[in-house]
């Protein structure tokens, strides 16, 4: 299962990506206003710090103007993933993209149906957002599975990038279930190492070692 970072931190993406845990980096309006940095020159600069896709978004909601903003975006680097809603303009201005060789991520997925579409419009990514179902006491986890089986039977090659991910516990189901990829804050994914039994062990392993007065350096 393939690591994406879901932030414009450029700082925490370095970091993350000299350990080799940076497939890709996704952003949105919101990631861009907490970094306080221009999109086009913060999108730059994570474009030519990783290799992999990163996904930037239009803010329009009207086709035409989706897909001016999408060409726009694209044009920052090869590695730009067009970020556009789940909305029928957004459907629209996928395929118009995709069309054109353009890799293409549809987002704020919630029902297998909605994927589905996105699929057929030729989306690159699809984007579920497990915590948000969540917040509504429906199992986030369970629409990945959906989406898993439907385009396990078609044979479609959009990519699950199952978002919205707040637990260690969302990452480690979702690499069960089959999702192609995560997208996670730098923190959760950094938490994916902690274990009470490691620190415990740790701690035990240390002590122990002091008692013999030894030293390895």
């Amino acid at each position: 299962m393939k690591f994406f970072v879901d932030t414009a931190d450029v700082a925490a993406i370095s970091e993350l990506n000299d350990l080799g845990f940076v497939d890709g980096v996704t952003t949105n309006p919101s990631l861009i206003m907490k970094s306080g940095r221009d999109i086009l020159e913060v999108t730059k600069e994570i474009c030519d710090l990783i290799d992999g896709p990163v996904s930037a978004e239009v803010t329009a909601t009207e086709a035409d103007d989706m897909i001016a903003e999408g060409r726009k975006l694209a044009k920052i680097a090869d590695n730009i993933a067009v970020k556009v809603p789940l909305t029928w303009a957004g459907l629209k201005t996928c395929k118009t993209l995709t069309d054109e060789g353009r890799m293409v991520n549809v987002t704020l997925c919630f029902s297998a149906n909605q994927a589905l579409l996105a699929a057929k419009a030729g989306a690159s990514f699809i984007s579920p957002f497990i915590g948000r179902l969540d917040d509504i006491n429906i199992d986030g986890i369970d629409l990945i599975a959906d989406i898993r089986t439907i385009f396990d039977n078609y044979g479609y090659g959009t990519e699950i990038l199952a978002a919205s991910i707040r637990t260690v516990n969302h990452v480690s189901d979702c690499a069960r279930i089959g999702a192609d990829v995560i997208t996670a804050p730098p923190e959760v994914l950094k938490k994916l190492a902690s274990h009470p039994l490691t620190d415990a062990g740790l701690a035990s392993f240390m002590a122990d070692w002091a008692k013999t007065g030894q030293k390895i350096l």
